[in-house]
């Protein structure tokens, strides 16, 4: 059987300060390279950038020789030896029992020190502020080298070792599912020459703008004209220093604005500015520092229409509002009222507080869904009158508010005839085709009449959108034509064949032109709605979740004001910004066009990847949107990557049942598909570094007791087991913060799991379920006690032993039970927590009788009251009494009563050095309380009093959110969650603290 060096990923991780700094990542918006385009479910660069380093980096229990001819590492490991030893022989003292885990060793000391400097290293790494900071970066890198040095000279006898382990050149990295291009980004980033291939045109695009184009014209100055009157405050081009993507950035920019103002020639005149007249001012006084000011619109907000049901009125189109209020901050209040008058109805403009706020916001609205009332009458409207109108195009739309830029302030105005006409005075030449799907998680507007991507857009919002993918192409003429008079070579190598001259960078800038175009899109459409939140007042974008929803009262806004939804913004905001992040001189990049279940670029490679997920997200139903504006634009840059009309669907891996016959048959595709490519990567990835792979698991996917049961979960789990994978790890990464918070029984736990991969031996055996149930509880403590040590969160350890458990699994090529029939891989993952929870009761023989006791009483009862006979019998058969429990400061008990005290019904003043019957229990308790009354530096304080003890509270916690996880006691959990969460900094301030020499502490220095 083949050995692998063990890489750090498959033993430990600082896996609390990766979840932050993902979670943190997600409110950063300027300069990061998820701005670029939008793509759904995209990985943090944080999580990324920290699976790909520790992947590539070997564990430190892999070259502890080398580690012991250090004489200074050597001497620190000998002394926290002495001290965990010291530790261990404290808490066999308290609980009177031999320790179930194994004695610590000087080798194993001094690999947990390496690898906490390791730790150091990828906890800066991990941060935002670090992204592009070359001193980090390189300690990254160096790491990366090193390991790979090492196992250069390990094979150096392997017979294709000059291919495979050249010591003067990194393997490549391929992610062969790319979507939005975080991994090869990061893999980039970290010095690796990167991959991404991806079936969806869309992202492959994406990535080439991300990976492939920087690099190719890193460190050039830009082509534009220097500025000669314009106005424009642009940096001299033969000045500077254009380091990275700054150079291309620029001219995107500058192309960019003219593109902006040429299409403001072209279209302008359909964008009008509002007058804000006397008879304005007469109405509403809060316009008069307005009057007979012109001011720029930044949106228009529409409502749909229908005509009444109701007889009388069959002839008046009533509008389906969902919402009235225009702006809700406190003081700053707008809204709209409709007046009936003369037969039909107008709408006016007010500000300040309506008289009934409930019904401002409910519009026209009756309920949830396209149930309204018809303004004139009453009368309701329901969803299949709606409907019907829709489809027959009976649907209109009628002006509500006109929304303007007033002086540090949104002005609301009402409609005006004038700027109805200009909206409808737009004749657009071209409109997407193609069929808006008609099938989304998150809802669709087909069933409403607007079927085809034309029918997303007003005329206006085409004429701008065409004009806009038109001047791309006008651009990029210009673009080349300043390029050669700015001196690239005319060598005519298009960008698609690798060209660096003039044509091919006239075409590059023109990519993230044509990009901005597609961002614009997103801001464009009648899905956009008017958001009058409290803190901002402003366009909400088509996709502001997985779906294509029914809008009633939309938002168009003006793509030349310089507020919310304009055009510049796209280029000068996000792109321009983005682009500066690009690691464009670490190494080069490619993106192509591949079927993950055919493809051979994973040949050698290191390989790390995000798959759809089962049949969370229809990623080609939606990219469709972006595709056909790429398309209209991209065509003659990309022929070949533009070649369909749309994305391509039917080798999509998604179980999506309406594509597929059903759901039996989107299962039977998914499983099949993603073995396949699952496969791909198991005979192709480079054998010395495992292949990481990312699925999305959400705790509401849950179908059986086991807590980790789902179908995609299992389907996809059961694919990389049948492609040949055995399973080495796996690492619970928390994209919202939110998630970590919350969560025992809710859909707040949400995880990315990473799957860390090896091929399973060719001469793997067939075992029998009770051997592999043997093995699973010969190994799974181990292993359990090692994710413990590395102090990670309680509600993350379900989730990490997985990784463990199905590594004795899949070591095997199959295991049967009795029957013969093969175990399946839900029964697999029930087995796998069953000893999982057996392993963690079994920890309980390490704490005292009185702890013990406890744990039991708080499994039935919690903090709950319960019956003294109850509660005697349970403590003599724990070898203890409910008086000692009482005098040990664990128990109330009165009338017949017991209950278990909380954290904050505790004795301030406790002091553990004078407590004669100290129990662990107390201990976590205490420190509970001091966490949440003075927070880590309280704990801290308590901590350095409780010497070598301490450490058992930690591991108590543990069992106490496990009980409560499975007792469904979240808010319980909580406590004891935030307790191991916070240890490590615990630990630090109070080693940190003034040390008491008549005191030992389990922090303190000890001497050889």
């Amino acid at each position: 059987m083949t050995t692998h060096k063990k890489k750090l990923i498959e033993v430990a991780l600082p896996l609390e300060a990766i979840n932050v700094a993902s979670a943190r990542e997600k409110s950063i918006r300027h300069g990061h390279p998820s701005t670029l385009h939008l793509w759904w479910a995209r990985r943090p660069l944080a999580a990324a950038r920290a699976v790909i380093f520790s992947q590539m980096v070997d564990d430190p229990s892999e070259y502890v020789d080398v580690l012991l001819s250090d004489p200074k590492l050597k001497s620190a490991a000998a002394r926290e030896l002495k001290k965990r030893l010291a530790e261990r022989a404290a808490k066999q003292d308290l609980s009177g029992e031999e320790p179930t885990d194994a004695e610590p060793t000087l080798e194993g000391v001094i690999a947990d020190l390496e690898r906490q400097r390791l730790f150091k290293i990828l906890e800066e790494l991990v941060l935002w502020e670090n992204t592009t900071n070359e001193q980090v970066l390189e300690r990254a890198r160096t790491e990366i080298w090193q390991s790979w040095r090492r196992t250069c000279a390990e094979h150096a006898d392997h017979p294709r070792s000059k291919e495979l382990f050249d010591r003067d050149r990194l393997p490549g990295f391929h992610d062969p599912f790319a979507g939005g291009g975080a991994l090869p980004l990061e893999a980039q980033r970290l010095g690796l020459e990167a991959h991404a291939s991806d079936l969806n045109p869309v992202a492959v695009l994406i990535n080439k703008a991300m990976i492939e184009i920087p690099p190719r014209f890193a460190g050039r100055p830009p082509v534009r004209p220097e500025s000669k009157g314009s106005g424009k405050k642009l940096v001299n081009r033969s000045s500077g220093d254009w380091r990275g993507a700054q150079g291309l950035a620029e001219d995107v920019r500058h192309y960019g604005r003219w593109m902006r103002d040429e299409a403001e020639q072209r279209t302008g005149q359909l964008y009008p500015k509002v007058r804000v007249t006397e008879e304005m001012v007469h109405e509403r006084k809060d316009l008069a520092p307005y009057e007979g000011r012109e001011l720029t619109v930044i949106a228009w907000l529409w409502a749909r229409t229908v005509k009444s049901p109701n007889p009388a009125f069959a002839d008046v189109e009533v509008p389906l509002a969902s919402n009235f209020m225009l702006a809700t901050k406190k003081g700053k209040e707008a809204w709209v009222e409709p007046a009936i008058e003369a037969g039909g109805y107008r709408f006016t403009v007010n500000v300040g507080r309506p008289a009934d706020p409930e019904v401002a916001k409910a519009g026209t609205k009756l309920g949830r869904g396209a149930s309204f009332r018809c303004l004139m009458s009453g009368a309701p409207i329901d969803g299949d009158y709606i409907k019907a109108e829709g489809k027959a195009g009976r649907m209109g739309a009628r002006l509500m508010t006109i929304v303007a830029e007033g002086d540090r302030q949104r002005v609301y105005l009402g409609p005006t005839a004038e700027h109805e006409a200009a909206a409808r005075a737009a004749k657009p030449k071209w409109r997407p085709e193609g069929d808006v799907p008609a099938r989304l998680t998150g809802g669709t507007c087909v069933p409403y009449g607007l079927s085809t991507w034309g029918d997303l857009f007003t005329p206006r919002q085409l004429v701008a959108l065409t004009t806009f993918s038109d001047l791309v192409g006008e651009a990029t003429e210009r673009i080349r034509h300043d390029a050669l008079a700015a001196g690239l070579p005319d060598d005519l190598t298009p960008l698609r064949d690798g060209g660096t001259g003039a044509t091919a960078y006239a075409e590059a800038v023109a990519t993230y032109l044509a990009i901005g175009v597609a961002r614009y899109a997103n801001a464009c459409t009648t899905i956009c709605s008017w958001n009058p939140g409290q803190k901002k007042e402003d366009i909400r974008f088509t996709f502001s979740r997985q779906a294509l929803p029914m809008t009633w009262d939309y938002a168009e806004g003006n793509p030349f004001s310089a507020s919310s939804g304009n055009y510049s913004d796209n280029i000068e905001t996000w792109l321009y910004k983005a682009l500066q992040f690009m690691p464009s001189e670490s190494a080069l990049g490619y993106a192509s066009q591949e079927d993950a279940a055919v493809q051979v670029r994973s040949t050698s490679k290191v390989v790390s990847s995000d798959p759809p997920y089962y049949d969370n997200i229809g990623y080609a139903d939606l990219s469709d949107f972006f595709y056909v504006w790429h398309r209209r634009a991209m065509r003659l840059v990309f022929p070949e990557l533009f070649a369909t009309l749309a994305v391509p669907k039917a080798e999509e891996l998604v179980a999506t049942p309406y594509r597929h016959g059903g759901r039996d048959q989107a299962e039977a595709f998914f499983m099949n598909g993603m073995t396949h490519a699952m496969a791909r990567l198991a005979e192709q990835a480079h054998s010395a570094f495992p292949v990481t792979i990312y699925y999305a698991f959400k705790q509401s996917e849950t179908a059986s007791d086991t807590g980790t049961a789902s179908t995609g979960w299992e389907t996809f789990l059961d694919a990389v087991i049948q492609a040949g994978f055995g399973v080495s790890g796996t690492w619970p990464m928390h994209t919202e913060r939110g998630g970590r918070s919350i969560g025992v029984g809710t859909n707040a736990l949400a995880s990315s799991i990473i799957l860390v991969c090896r091929p399973r031996a060719a001469d793997a055996p067939t075992t029998s379920r009770r051997e592999f149930l043997t093995a699973l509880k010969g190994e799974l403590p181990v292993a359990l006690a090692q994710l413990q040590k590395s102090n990670i969160a309680p509600v993350d350890l379900a989730q990490a032993a997985i990784g463990p458990g199905m590594a004795v699994y899949t070591r095997y090529v199959r295991v049967l039970e009795s029957n013969g029939s093969p175990l399946t891989v839900r029964t697999a993952l029930a087995l796998i927590n069953q000893v999982l929870d057996e392993t963690l009761a079994e920890q309980e023989g390490d704490f005292d009788a009185d702890t013990r006791w406890a744990l039991s009483w708080f499994d039935q009862s919690g903090f709950d009251e319960g019956e003294f006979g109850q509660a005697d019998v349970l403590a003599r058969a724990k070898n203890t009494s409910v008086q000692g429990l009482v005098d040990a400061g664990l128990l109330a008990s009165k009338g017949g009563k017991v209950r278990l005290l909380e954290p904050s019904q505790l004795p301030q003043d406790w002091d553990p050095t004078t407590d004669t019957r100290l129990t662990v229990w107390e201990m976590v308790h205490h420190l509970i309380r001091r966490l949440e009354a003075g927070g880590e530096s309280a704990a801290a304080e308590l901590a350095g009093q409780l010497g070598p003890a301490a450490e058992a509270a930690r591991e108590l916690a543990y069992r106490l959110y496990s009980l409560c996880e499975r007792k469904k006691r979240a808010p319980l959990a909580l406590a004891y969650n935030a307790l191991v969460q916070s240890w490590p900094e615990i630990v630090r301030l109070a080693r940190e603290a003034p040390r008491q020499p008549a005191e030992p502490s389990l922090f303190a220095e000890q001497e050889d």
